[in-house]
């Protein structure tokens, strides 16, 4: 903390809690069109997010922080065992190259290129703009099989920012996973949709610390000043 308005807003926080703003990264979770509403297996509450993610991705591209893009494409057996059925059905979800596995496009970068299977379901990172990336997930964390860890650590990343769709699955199992890293966790309530009062008091418990949309916005601009 370098700020007085910083100590007053982190003020109670444990300070092996505390974020470092100066050191996060953006995780934005399975924000593609078929998860949204008029997908073809929409969350709810997913499209009312989506302002408070534009206000995030664009904050950390300001500040020359990481943006990382977590997906999901869905593919051969390759699925959560509770979707497996309804994948081999032939449902039409987030499959690889279709326009209901895209990023929503408010969320990516100018000139960004669509996404690209091969390179995702092979588990690399795809570039999607200056120090924002795609990852492909093939279960519930973001950590799960994913060069995220690496990718983070080489960053000097310390601190994770979770958005994104449905919190009571893959954002909560990305935020299990990170502190389990020993990584401090935000979670961004405004800014995740199918949050409960109960959920997140659950998370808080692991040591999450909650901050809203404007907070992460203004914090973020402040350390990169």
């Amino acid at each position: 903390m370098t700020t007085t308005a910083a100590a007053t807003r982190d003020e109670g926080v444990d300070p092996f809690l505390a974020p470092h703003w100066g050191t996060s990264a953006l995780l934005v979770i399975d924000t593609q069109v078929d998860f949204a509403e008029g997908g073809s297996t929409p969350v709810a509450g997913t499209r009312a997010v989506v302002p408070g993610l534009v206000s995030l991705v664009e904050a950390y591209r300001r500040a020359g922080r990481p943006v990382v893009h977590v997906v999901r494409l869905y593919d051969g057996d390759d699925v959560d065992r509770v979707r497996r059925a309804a994948v081999a059905a032939g449902a039409p979800v987030v499959r690889p190259g279709t326009p209901g596995s895209a990023i929503l496009p408010e969320l990516v970068p100018p000139g960004a290129p669509p996404l690209d299977p091969p390179t995702l379901l092979a588990g690399r990172a795809q570039e999607l703009g200056p120090d924002e990336v795609a990852l492909w997930k093939p279960r519930w964390s973001a950590f799960y099989r994913t060069p995220l860890e690496e990718l983070l650590s080489e960053r000097g990343v310390d601190t994770v920012v979770v958005a994104g769709c449905n919190f009571p699955n893959c954002p909560r199992a990305t935020v299990t996973d990170a502190s389990e890293r020993d990584l401090r966790v935000v979670v961004v309530p405004d800014a995740v949709s199918g949050t409960t009062e109960e959920g997140l008091a659950q998370v808080a418990g692991l040591g999450v610390v909650l901050r809203p949309v404007r907070d992460v916005v203004a914090a973020v601009a402040r350390d990169a000043g």
